[in-house]
C-alpha cells in the first residue's frame, strides 16, 4: 500500500496573500487545524503546495505575541517549502519524513508536483490497525480450523 492510496483527498487550501483571519475562519468552519498554502501550476488548473499553516502557527506567532491578526497575511506566518511526500511513496517513507521533522500531517503530491491530498498519522494508524485486524483474524481462523479438524 502506498501513500497515494491512503491520503485524504479532502484538503483545505489557502493562498499566501490571503488574510490570516480568512485562514483562521476556514479552520474554524471546517474544524481543521491544518491548511496547505498553494499556488497555481502553469498551463493547467492544478495547484502545488508552497507552504503549510496550522492553528498552532497562528497561536504561537500571532496570539502569543499580541500581534494584530487583521494586519497579517498567510505568508507572514506559514511554513515555507513544506516537506511533501510522493503519491507512490510507501507508508514507511512517509513516516520517516514525518518523524524526522516532528509533524503529524504531510501533503501528498503527484509527478508534476501537484497537490493530491494530505496524509496524517491518523490515516496511517487506521490503515495499520486494519492490517493488524486481518492478521489477528487469520490467526483466529487458523485456530478454529485446527480445532475443527483435530478435536
Amino acid at each position: 500500500m502506498n501513500v497515494g492510496e491512503l491520503c485524504g483527498p479532502r484538503v483545505f487550501t489557502v493562498r499566501e496573500f490571503d488574510e490570516l483571519s480568512t485562514a483562521a475562519r476556514l479552520m474554524r468552519e471546517r474544524h481543521v487545524g491544518y491548511l496547505v498554502v498553494v499556488e497555481p501550476l502553469p498551463l493547467n488548473a492544478l495547484v502545488r503546495p508552497v507552504g503549510v499553516i496550522t492553528d498552532r502557527d497562528i497561536v504561537v506567532s500571532v496570539v502569543a505575541k499580541d500581534q494584530e491578526l487583521r494586519a497579517l497575511r498567510v505568508g507572514d506566518v506559514m511554513t515555507r517549502q513544506p516537506v511533501v511526500v510522493s503519491e507512490d511513496a510507501s507508508i514507511e517513507q512517509a513516516l520517516q519524513k514525518m518523524r524526522a521533522i516532528g509533524i503529524r500531517r504531510i501533503p501528498v503530491v503527484g509527478g508534476a508536483g501537484q497537490l493530491l491530498g494530505v496524509i496524517s498519522l491518523d490515516d496511517i494508524l487506521d490503515a495499520l490497525s486494519k492490517q493488524l485486524a486481518d492478521v489477528s483474524g487469520s490467526m483466529s481462523a487458523g485456530r478454529r480450523l485446527e480445532g475443527a479438524l483435530r478435536p
